[in-house]
């Protein structure tokens, strides 16, 4: 289907605020932007509601009452899925990795708040199993537990539209392909031109977008993505593959070649969603310099990045940069990673004073 006969329904507020950090370019020495799609608005915000305008206008022509999707416990994909339920109506399952917490955190409060179903996938039978065998026995039970929980839904007399992880679909992605044309319209409204547009890459639905529509739209700015968990060259092209469907879904007639994708591997950290003390880092840097808040498990690897290939020169200081600020706040308050801040920021840090 032709990228321009594609409906949307919007689930958020657009456009997103372009703004200078001026700190930050006065301590590298480089014009430094940001693009705030953690103002997005309903459910805390974040890049998902992009994807989920078109997944949503798809959901309901087909006469969906449930949206039912997949993430690990703090996915924000899952969060954002469930606002847009609560505010059109329908009902919100989540498959999520893992046992269930004994203790509701972040993003899974916020879950529930919205009325979201939770469905947890037990994974210790075979998670220290090698690798083949451990990626096999998930796809079963991923296969076993969307089985039973459709089951569920339907025995209630619902239809349900499944979403893949992180809205990452051909039809999801269209969501990123025309933020490449907000992002174009407002920097020549701004009289501004930007070199490159750091991203994550993960589930590939944003990069793709941006990928794709920074071609489409002659957007003239090269999309960096940086990967926020360890991928094989399986796992790779498999993602070159998914943009490659989508250049054919949305009809764009793009040259898709991964030998013009820009794709650093170096900054996932212990792994995804690890509380890392040198993601850390650029977290607290940013908060220091600019007051705009990260999260530790996008988009301040995506910033330590930039700042990185700035640092070494890969990226000249007589560029403009610009980080695209997905969301994700919230998983700062999930138990792990607030258990490593506290280490940092609080214990015997505090003055106090008597009479």
């Amino acid at each position: 289907m032709k990228l321009e006969n594609l409906q949307r329904i919007e689930t958020g507020f657009y456009n997103t605020p372009i703004h200078k950090l001026n700190n930050l370019s006065k301590k590298y020495g480089i014009n430094m932007y940001i693009k705030r799609d953690d103002m997005t608005g309903y459910g805390l915000g974040g890049n998902k509601l992009r994807k989920l305008d078109y997944l949503l206008k798809d959901a309901l022509d087909k006469e969906c009452t449930v949206l039912l999707t997949y993430g690990g416990a703090q996915t924000n994909h899952g969060r954002l899925t469930a606002a847009v339920a609560a505010r059109f109506g329908l009902k919100c399952g989540i498959i999520m990795d893992g046992s269930a917490p004994e203790k509701a955190t972040g993003n899974l409060i916020l879950d529930k708040m919205m009325g979201a179903d939770l469905f947890f996938m037990d994974d210790t039978d075979f998670i220290r199993e090698p690798e083949d065998v451990k990626s096999a026995k998930y796809k079963q039970l991923v296969d076993k537990t969307t089985k039973e929980v459709v089951e569920m839904y339907e025995k209630s007399g619902e239809k349900v539209y499944l979403i893949p992880v992180g809205g990452s679909s051909p039809v999801g992605a269209a969501g990123y392909v025309m933020a490449a044309k907000e992002i174009k319209d407002q920097l020549e409204e701004m009289n501004l031109n930007i070199d490159y547009v750091f991203t994550g890459f993960g589930s590939v639905g944003t990069y793709s977008g941006l990928y794709l529509g920074a071609k489409y739209f002659d957007a003239g700015f090269i999309p960096v993505g940086v990967s926020v968990s360890h991928k094989n060259d399986a796992e790779m092209q498999e993602k070159v593959d998914y943009i490659k469907k989508t250049n054919e879904f949305l009809e764009l007639g793009v040259n898709v070649t991964s030998d013009d994708m820009w794709i650093e591997k170096g900054y996932v950290g212990i792994s995804y969603n690890v509380p890392d003390p040198e993601t850390r880092k650029y977290m607290y840097m940013m908060a220091r310099e600019e007051a705009v808040i990260l999260d530790a498990c996008y988009t301040s690897k995506v910033f330590r990045g930039m700042i990185d290939l700035i640092e070494t020169g890969k990226i000249s200081k007589d560029k403009n940069v610009m980080l695209l600020h997905t969301g994700g706040a919230p998983g700062i308050f999930s138990e792990g990673h607030t258990d490593a801040m506290q280490k940092e920021l609080w214990a015997e840090s505090q003055k106090v004073f008597k009479l």
